[in-house]
């Protein structure tokens, strides 16, 4: 569900070589060499541009670094109406051309043998991280700004959603065939929060998009997300990405027939034997029904996790048959 060659020895290998984050994710060749590793081994059907949803950050005047152990740092996080005004509506070709020509290059690389995927932060996920100046783990911050200040906090949301929807636009015009929206930390939200800080920015990109890329799919995913599942399919998305935590039949039942499915076998399977794989794979598939489902892992594969199992599972998930 995101770009899973860091598990990769040929991953790890190149970071000894670059390890800035920042460079790898900002480097055309770097960028395109990363997404290639985990297709050029394991042949799945999906390619993922290797980059981050806190990319557009600088191009909005909002300095950023993502450091080695401690992960996103936020230089000067925001906190007042002050500080909104001045971040800048994000021009994607200006500020990110490298992401446009990683995916025009991915997509004749890969040369319809698989989808290219692209992605994007979520506005409240992406003001989540500006906030609280980067990853949180009560979310206090941005809360007290949504609960004090929340005309503050939807200036911001808003600047974010116009920015995204530019964004996936720009991926989708420069080779993405499907992009997926992370909204990370929504789930930190209550349900009648999420109503008012998530859904309708949700929604508006979700709108902007389909007007000009009818047919450009559009996934959504929510770690954690069990909640909130209903309103997840009001966001007008064509998939929804389950985590493991929701059991893939009730899932599919409570998001209804319109939406399809990804997911949603738990990544720590993948340390288990192949038997025990091969079980929770068609237990998962058994229980999402045939059509509108992408089989996947609920989250993203874990650092450590044995090569030869992601193989088995992408082994195993071609062998299906309906």
């Amino acid at each position: 569900m995101r770009q899973a060659g860091r598990y990769m020895k040929s991953y790890q290998n190149l970071c000894e070589r670059h390890p800035s984050f920042r460079e790898r994710s900002e480097n055309v060749d770097l960028v395109v060499e990363i997404s290639l590793q985990p297709w050029k081994v394991f042949k799945p059907d999906g390619v993922i541009l290797f980059s981050d949803i806190l990319t557009p950050l600088s191009g909005m005047n909002i300095p950023f670094d993502i450091v080695k152990g401690k992960g996103p740092v936020i230089f000067n996080p925001l906190s007042s109406a002050a500080d909104v005004d001045e971040v800048r509506e994000f021009v994607p070709p200006e500020s990110v051309p490298y992401v446009g020509e990683a995916l025009t290059i991915l997509r004749k690389e890969v040369d319809n043998k698989a989808a290219v995927l692209g992605f994007v932060g979520a506005p409240f996920t992406l003001a989540s991280y500006v906030v609280e100046g980067g990853s949180s783990k009560h979310f206090s911050k941005i809360k007290r700004l949504a609960f004090s200040q929340p005309k503050v906090l939807h200036a911001l949301l808003q600047k974010f959603a116009t920015s995204m929807t530019t964004y996936i636009q720009y991926q989708a015009d420069s080779g993405a065939q499907a992009v997926q929206i992370f909204d990370s930390w929504a789930t930190e939200l209550s349900p009648v929060d999420f109503e008012e800080f998530s859904l309708p920015y949700l929604k508006q990109i979700v709108d902007a998009v389909k007007l000009t890329h009818p047919d450009l799919p559009l996934i959504l995913y929510a770690s954690g997300s069990g909640g909130l599942l209903e309103r997840l399919a009001l966001t007008g998305v064509d998939v929804v990405s389950l985590d493991w935590s929701v059991d893939m039949a009730e899932g599919r039942k409570r998001l209804g027939p319109n939406v399809a499915v990804q997911g949603n076998v738990d990544p720590g399977v993948l340390f288990g034997s192949k038997d025990f794989i091969t079980s929770r794979i068609h237990d998962t598939v058994r229980k999402a029904g045939r059509g509108k489902h992408i089989l996947n892992l609920g989250h993203g594969i874990v650092v450590g996790t044995p090569e030869e199992n992601v193989a088995h599972f992408f082994e195993v998930a071609k062998d299906i048959r309906y």
